[in-house]
C-alpha cells in the first residue's frame, strides 16, 4: 500500500507536470467520441472512405470550435470596452445601497469600498481572461491534429478488440456518458440563451455558451453557470427588477430539471461512481488541470475506477468509488 500511495503522487507529479501535452491529448479523444457518430454514418450511408469521413467530421469540429472562439473572443470585446460605464454602474449601485443602509440606521464604509473599487484593475482582469481563452484556443490545432491520429487508427482498433472486454466496457460507458451530456448540455445551453435573449440581458450568447460548457462540470457547474449573470445584472442600468431577478431565477430553473430530473431519469447510474467520489475528482483534477480538468474529471474517474476493478489489490477502492462499503468478516473461527 505504500508504494501504491507513493506511485500515486509520482503519478499526479507527472499528470502535472505533462499538462501541455496531456490535456490536449485528452480533449482530443474526448472529441473521438463526439466525431465518431458522423463518420459511422458517412461511412455506412453515403459510402465515403474512412479518411474523407476523417477529414469531413474534424472540418465540422473545427468550424463549431471558431463559432464558439469567435462569440467568446467579441464578447471579451465588448466587456473590455464597457469596462468602465458597468464600474460607474456599480459605484452607483454601491452608493445607493449604502444610502439605504445608513438610512436604516447600519453602518457602512461604503467610501472605502468605493476607493478600492476605484484601484480595482477591472481592465486588467478582463484582459487576462481574454488571454486565457486565447491559450484554450491556440491549442485547437494540438487537440485535431491528435483527433487526426486518433480516429484514423480507430480502425484497428475496432478490429482487434480485447480479449476480456475492458476496452469494449469503458468505450461503451464513456460513449453514452458524452453522448447524454452533450445532448443535455445544449438543450441547457439554448434554453439559457433565449431565456436571457427575451429578458433583454446583454451576451446572452455567451452565457448559453458558457452554460453548455459548465454542464460537464456535475453539481457545482450548473450553480456557476447559474450565477454568472449576476454581475452583469446588477451594474446593467437599463435592466429592470423583475428581469434582473428573472434572469437568475429561470436558468436556475432550467438547471435543476435537467440536472435532477432529466439527467438521472435518462443516464440511471451509467458511470457507478458516487457522488463524493465525484465531487474528490472535480478538486483532484482540478488542481492538475485547471478548468479542462474538471470538464474531464468525471469520465476519466470512470476509467481509472473500471480499470482498478480489474485488479483483485485494488477491487476494494473501486467499490468504494462506487459507493458500495462492504463490512468486513468479524466471525471468529
Amino acid at each position: 500500500m505504500c508504494l501504491v500511495v507513493l506511485a500515486m503522487l509520482a503519478t499526479g507529479a507527472a499528470l502535472y507536470w505533462l499538462r501541455p501535452v496531456m490535456v490536449p491529448f485528452v480533449l482530443a479523444l474526448m472529441l473521438t467520441y463526439i466525431l465518431r457518430p458522423p463518420m459511422a454514418w458517412m461511412m455506412t450511408r453515403l459510402h465515403a472512405p474512412r479518411w474523407l469521413a476523417v477529414l469531413a467530421a474534424l472540418g465540422a469540429g473545427f468550424l463549431l470550435l471558431s463559432l464558439g472562439g469567435v462569440v467568446v473572443s467579441r464578447s471579451v470585446k465588448t466587456l473590455l470596452g464597457n469596462a468602465d460605464a458597468y464600474e460607474a454602474q456599480l459605484r452607483t449601485a454601491l452608493t445607493q445601497g449604502a444610502a439605504w443602509l445608513q438610512a436604516q440606521g447600519v453602518t457602512f464604509g461604503a467610501e472605502a469600498v468605493e476607493r478600492q473599487l476605484a484601484d480595482a484593475p477591472v481592465g486588467k482582469i478582463l484582459m487576462r481572461l481574454a488571454n486565457t481563452l486565447i491559450d484554450l484556443l491556440s491549442n485547437t490545432f494540438l487537440v485535431l491534429v491528435f483527433a487526426v491520429y486518433l480516429l484514423q487508427g480507430g480502425a484497428e482498433a475496432e478490429a482487434d478488440p480485447d480479449d476480456d472486454g475492458l476496452w469494449d466496457k469503458i468505450d461503451g460507458q464513456i460513449k453514452r456518458y458524452v453522448n447524454l451530456k452533450i445532448g443535455l448540455s445544449a438543450g441547457t445551453g439554448v434554453a439559457v440563451w433565449l431565456i436571457l435573449t427575451v429578458l433583454g440581458i446583454d451576451l446572452a450568447m455567451v452565457f448559453g455558451v458558457l452554460a453548455f460548457v459548465l454542464n460537464f462540470i456535475p453539481n457545482v457547474g450548473s450553480v456557476v453557470a447559474t450565477l454568472l449573470p449576476l454581475p452583469l445584472v446588477l451594474v446593467s442600468a437599463d435592466i429592470s427588477t423583475t428581469a434582473a431577478v428573472l434572469a437568475i431565477a429561470l436558468p436556475g430553473a432550467v438547471q435543476m430539471v435537467v440536472g435532477n430530473v432529466l439527467e438521472p431519469k435518462l443516464a440511471g447510474d451509467s458511470l457507478d461512481l458516487h457522488p463524493i467520489t465525484v465531487l474528490l475528482a472535480l478538486i483532484l483534477w482540478g488542481t492538475l488541470w485547471g478548468m479542462t480538468g474538471m470538464l474531464l474529471a468525471t469520465p476519466m474517474t470512470a476509467v481509472a475506477r473500471l480499470l482498478l476493478d480489474q485488479s483483485e489489490l485494488m477491487h476494494p477502492i473501486a467499490e468504494l468509488m462506487a459507493g458500495r462499503v462492504t463490512k468486513p468478516n468479524t466471525a471468529r473461527t
